[in-house]
């Protein structure tokens, strides 16, 4: 074990060099060999989750060795809760990235995926540093790779986009090494240098405001680009519309998260007092991206562009949680960057499948899929609750952390942010109406194959992930609010500027601030004993319990969507399905006749006057469910999604 985050590291590289040996015209075994690499990768993964203490204030599987002893540079590798989830996210989607190429990459097969398994260990090496000379390093291999995946790879426009991206972050690289090297020369002298790139070291400093506040923005360009926020998105939309699937999955999913990792890992231990000072700045920018990302993909009218503006709208709900500097929307911001990482990247891979068949993104030509492919658009539908943050499932819980962390220090900026919300879902359930209901009516969308055994292969990975039991995912993030923050280095430094908060600049008072949320352990507590210990804001294991008859109808709702890719079309055993879990969920309220009680700390109330409406909208529900299924079965229309919509809505 003492070196194992090498081996996690450096088997992408070492798979990369094989790749080099193999003759380019055996396209098979170079995919075979990449997959094998890839796969096995996530698999040695997976054992961090479980060697991994979240009890632990260190950075645990510590690796460290003399790299360049003149000027404090070291081989310096480690991890804690934060960069173990980007880890095995990155393993993830690097796992599914390789396989979706298996077909769609047809030219340069070697080459792709040589630069593909390179990208993978400059990721991974940026989340495993803890010397700042050797993060820059891998911040700048990741550059390399993705710019050639999207210059070579990518589709009409892939120079200009390549281009761009790399100059955008090429000019953030640059500045932010200049705040690198300001922090640097002021740290004290090792035995062997006059100076240290120790992150921990730099953390446990206690650097001049005016240092910190022109350091603070060097940070900033440097990871605002990466993130991206606004106005220095203009880079994504193009780089993702125009990247191969593989690299709009892996910049979705993993690149993005560089920029708020580097907030969260740098700039907010090591420059405590500018990160408070530059609260308005950065929630102010973190507003217009939402609301500008969200309103331009409602505009769009090509498929993936529309997924990449939702980036920008989702990443900038991250940063306004993170600068509420309060646990809970620190939490949330945690909490989301994963969520994100899995819906958008699944979404990117649902659009590159049907890239593949028909080569064209404009919605307007597609329409009526899911008579055509009706797995395909089961899992579509799936991802996009996700995205919009549907109850259940991984998206809700970020944004419902996000939102009650952000409303404890401005109630506008709360209102900013759910506008957000909504507007995400009116883009999304518009992109997936246009694409998946009405008639077929471009021939050229009647033979379209739906997903394959490779394919569902691929999307089948994202899904459980987007499938957290709710008590889970809030004993986690409960977890997360109560823990020391990185590391004991770097702990008291994160605490010093979460203690004060965003409340003192937005004018706000607090008696009462508690710890910023564990980015070290963001795993769900093993012992039963602790479970109410592990919620959060105020969340009990009992809460769960009056919340029983919309985890009911909610469960109802995904098996109506399972049922109806197994039924045959024109079976009203759907119909009867549906309202028996309308029945049961009915059947579930009756415990609650006589209960008058708040929970989820004030969120919610039982009572018989919320009972009386609960029951109206479920009888509602079940005539329309009768009234419908005769229409349904004339227009021989899928009513599988149509009762998961009215079941979600009740």
């Amino acid at each position: 074990m003492s070196h194992y985050l090498s081996l996690v590291l450096f088997l992408p590289l070492a798979g990369a060099l094989v790749l080099l040996l193999v003759p380019k015209q055996n396209e098979d075994a170079i995919r075979w060999i990449a997959n094998i690499v890839a796969f096995v990768g996530f698999l040695i993964s997976i054992p961090l989750w479980f060697w991994f203490n979240p009890q632990g204030g260190d950075f645990q599987l510590v690796e460290r060795a003399p790299w360049i002893p003149s000027i404090g540079a070291e081989y310096f590798l480690g991890v804690d809760g934060l960069s173990m989830l980007l880890i095995l996210l990155t393993t993830l989607m690097g796992t599914i990235a390789t396989l979706s190429s298996w077909t769609a990459i047809t030219e340069r097969v070697k080459e792709f995926y040589v630069f593909l398994l390179v990208l993978q260990t400059g990721m991974l090496g940026a989340f495993m540093s803890l010397d700042f000379l050797l993060f820059f390093l891998f911040w700048e291999v990741m550059l390399v790779p993705m710019y050639f995946l999207i210059g070579i790879w990518g589709s009409a426009n892939r120079l200009y986009s390549a281009i761009k991206f790399f100059l955008y972050t090429l000019v953030g690289s640059v500045v932010m090494l200049l705040g690198i090297l300001a922090v640097y020369f002021q740290t004290p002298a090792t035995a062997t240098a006059a100076h240290s790139f120790d992150i921990t070291q730099m953390a446990r400093m206690s650097l001049p405001y005016n240092l910190q506040w022109w350091v603070f923005l060097a940070f900033f360009l440097g990871f605002a680009i990466k993130v991206p926020m606004f106005p220095f998105h203009t880079w994504l939309p193009d780089a993702h519309t125009d990247a191969p699937t593989a690299g709009s999955v892996i910049l979705a999913a993993v690149l993005l998260k560089m920029g708020t990792y580097g907030f969260l890992r740098f700039s907010l231990p090591i420059l405590p007092e500018a990160s408070r000072q530059f609260v308005p700045f950065i929630v102010f920018l973190s507003i217009v991206g939402i609301v500008y990302g969200a309103l331009v993909a409602l505009a769009q009218k090509d498929w993936k562009r529309l997924v990449a503006y939702s980036s920008v709208s989702h990443m900038a709900m991250v940063m306004l949680g993170m600068f509420a500097l309060n646990p809970v929307g620190i939490t949330g911001s945690i909490v989301q960057q994963l969520n994100h990482g899995i819906s958008t990247g699944a979404l990117f891979l649902i659009v590159g499948i049907v890239y593949e068949r028909r080569h064209t993104r404009e919605i307007s030509e597609y329409g009526g899929l899911s008579k055509i492919m009706p797995v395909y658009a089961a899992v579509f539908l799936f991802m996009t609750m996700s995205s919009i943050g549907l109850p259940a499932l991984n998206g809700f819980i970020g944004e419902l952390l996000i939102l009650q962390g952000v409303f404890e220090e401005h109630k506008l900026w709360a209102a900013f942010a759910a506008s957000g919300v909504v507007l995400g879902a009116a883009y999304m359930l518009y992109l997936y109406q246009r694409t998946m209901f009405g008639k077929v009516e471009n021939p050229k969308n009647e033979g379209l194959a739906d997903l394959g055994l490779r394919e569902f292969a691929t999307l089948d990975r994202p899904l459980p992930v987007a499938i957290p039991a709710p008590a889970r995912g809030l004993r986690a993030a409960r977890r997360g609010a109560r823990e020391p923050a990185v590391r004991a280095e770097t702990g008291g430094r994160l605490r010093s500027v979460v203690s004060s908060g965003a409340g003192r600049r937005s004018g706000l008072r607090r008696k009462h601030r508690r710890a910023v949320p564990c980015v070290a352990a963001l795993r769900p507590g093993r012992q039963a004993a602790a479970r109410d210990a592990l919620m959060p804001a105020g969340i009990t294991s009992s809460d769960f319990y009056y919340i029983l008859p919309e985890l009911v109808l909610t469960t109802g709702a995904l098996l109506v969507l399972i049922a109806d890719v197994r039924l045959p079309r024109g079976s009203r055993a759907l119909t009867w399905f549906t309202l028996a879990a309308i029945g049961v969920t009915l059947a579930s309220l009756a415990p609650f006749g006589s209960t008058h009680v708040e929970v989820a700390h004030g969120l919610l109330a039982v009572d018989r006057f919320a009972l009386f409406f609960k029951i109206l909208f479920l009888v509602a529900a079940a005539m329309t469910v009768l009234m419908s299924a005769r229409y349904l079965e004339e227009e021989g229309a899928s009513p599988g999604e149509y009762y998961f919509l009215i079941l979600c809505a009740t």
